[in-house]
């Protein structure tokens, strides 16, 4: 799966919007996807869809405090030392939900600055049959480790909704 998403960078260099300048407390990263709304939704907030091109695991409880709990490794299994887990904050059906971290990776590397932050995705029309997915990172502070954990979103954020694109031009 990694292969697959670095793979997606190299095609699609120029898709993802960043607008982040200036701001290091706060990390934006925004793409349109070619897939409506509900379909885009599914993909991010349902157990199938994130295993359908984000993770090889996935158990997703879509409710306020529920978990979504996803693991990258085919070999990895829910739960395991490498699982990720997250609680959701809030959502709006199809319109945007946040989560916040509250189990990283054991050998995660940066365990002090991710227990600060918390994400939202908003989920947009743009045009007939066209989804605007926009990721923002919250929480960051002028400490280098958190100014490490926003890049390493930055990188990780991109990828995914590169990722996300591929997944539904793939499937015209």
């Amino acid at each position: 799966m990694i292969r697959f998403l670095v793979s997606s960078v190299l095609i699609l260099p120029f898709v993802v919007a960043a607008s982040n300048a200036g701001d290091k407390h706060r990390l934006v990263s925004t793409i349109v996807v070619d897939a409506p709304r509900a379909a885009v939704w599914k993909a991010f907030t349902t157990s199938d869809g994130a295993k359908s091109w984000m993770v090889a695991h996935a158990d997703i409880d879509l409710k306020i405090g529920g978990l979504m709990r996803t693991h990258y490794d085919p070999k990895g299994k829910l739960g395991d030392e490498n699982s990720i887990e997250n609680t959701i904050i809030s959502f709006d059906p199809e319109r945007m939900y946040s989560i916040k971290n509250t189990k990283a990776p054991k050998t995660f590397p940066f365990p002090k600055s991710i227990q600060a932050m918390w994400t939202v995705v908003y989920f947009e029309d743009a045009g007939e049959g066209k989804t605007k997915v926009t990721v923002v990172g919250l929480g960051f502070t002028d400490d280098e480790e958190s100014q490490k954990l926003r890049a390493f979103f930055q990188r990780g954020n991109d990828i995914t909704l590169q990722g996300l694109q591929a997944h539904f031009k793939n499937k015209k």
